[in-house]
Order: structure tokens, then C-alpha cells, then sequence
């Protein structure tokens, strides 16, 4: 499936949202992000979402610039901020000092070694944190990617689209 066959099975009350998905395939739409970063990003995004037809999509999209190790890495980022979000969110949310001293005690070695650099895992990461709803782990990938050289104009760009890629996955008929 591609972007325009995507965009054509929404309903027309999401006009936005479709002219909005060409944050996808304008590089202008999406400042200081390379092609690659906008395709990790919407990658990740649409795998914390769960919905095949978007990961159909974006897989098919972005074939030239992601590698089979890419889409895994993107994976990993999902998968550990699903456990992590979770947890650190509860943490941050209730806002009792005794559980920040308590070790967490999750395994998190796919950070480490997820296959792609530590600012591609970063974006990965906090796009799941931000449709996880974590803002502990918000904050800190924010710090990090600034950290690494990332724009406050990049990180919007990447927030923006993970934004336009939620709503599409809301008003995708379901089926």
C-alpha cells in the first residue's frame, strides 16, 4: 500500500490529517531531520501503534532507506518503552521518593546493542515514550537527544509526525 492509497482510505472528516501526512514524503514538511531519522521515526511510531496497515505502509514507503536491522532496532526501541513507559511513568506519577530509590530491576540490553546508533535509538525511543504517555522518559530522551546534536526544530519535526501518524491511526476505518 502506499502513502496515497493510505491517505484515500481515510474519511473525509480527516482532510487534516491526510494533507498532514505529507509530513511523509516532503523533507521540508519535516526540518532538521534527514530522511532516514523521519523514516526511523515513523517506523517506530507505527509500531507502537500496532496497526498493519500503517506498518505495511511506512515498511513499503521507506524500503530504499531502512534495512531489515533498522526495523528491528525500531522494534526494540517499541518493545522496551512499552516496559518502560509503564513502570517509569508509575514512578513519576505517584510521586513517593521510597520507589525511586527501589532498583528497577527490568533487563534493558537492547539499548545498548539495538543495531543502529545511539541518536537513531533515542528518536525511536522517545516516540514510543511520547504515544506511551511517559513524560519521566519524555524528558529524558529529550535531554539526550539535545545531548547528541538533535534541534529543538528536529525533535518537534519528529513529535509533529508521530502526532499525524497517531490520528491516522484513529481515523483509519477499522475493519
Amino acid at each position: 500500500m502506499t502513502i496515497a492509497m493510505l491517505k484515500d482510505d481515510l474519511p473525509d472528516y480527516a482532510k487534516d490529517i491526510k494533507l498532514n501526512l505529507d509530513l511523509l514524503t516532503t523533507a521540508e514538511s519535516t526540518p532538521d531531520l534527514s530522511p532516514r531519522q523521519v523514516a526511523l521515526v515513523a517506523i517506530a511510531a507505527a509500531y507502537v501503534l500496532k496497526n498493519p496497515k500503517l506498518i505495511d505502509t511506512l515498511e513499503t514507503h521507506f524500503i530504499a532507506l531502512l534495512s531489515l536491522a533498522d526495523k528491528e532496532a525500531m522494534q526494540v526501541a517499541a518493545t522496551l518503552m512499552a516496559m518502560n513507559n509503564i513502570y517509569y511513568r508509575f514512578i513519576h506519577e505517584v510521586d513517593d521518593p521510597t520507589f525511586n530509590t527501589l532498583p528497577a530491576k527490568l533487563r534493558m540490553n537492547g539499548m545498548k546493542n539495538s543495531g543502529v546508533n545511539h541518536l537513531e535509538f533515542e528518536l525511536g525511543s522517545l516516540v514510543a515514550s511520547v504515544l506511551n504517555g511517559c513524560g519521566l522518559c519524555m524528558a529524558s530522551h529529550t535531554r539526550s537527544l539535545i545531548k547528541a546534536g538533535v534541534t529543538p526544530l528536529g525533535i518537534q519535526s519528529a513529535i509533529r509526525l508521530t502526532a499525524v501518524l497517531n490520528a491516522t491511526v484513529f481515523a483509519l476505518p477499522r475493519s
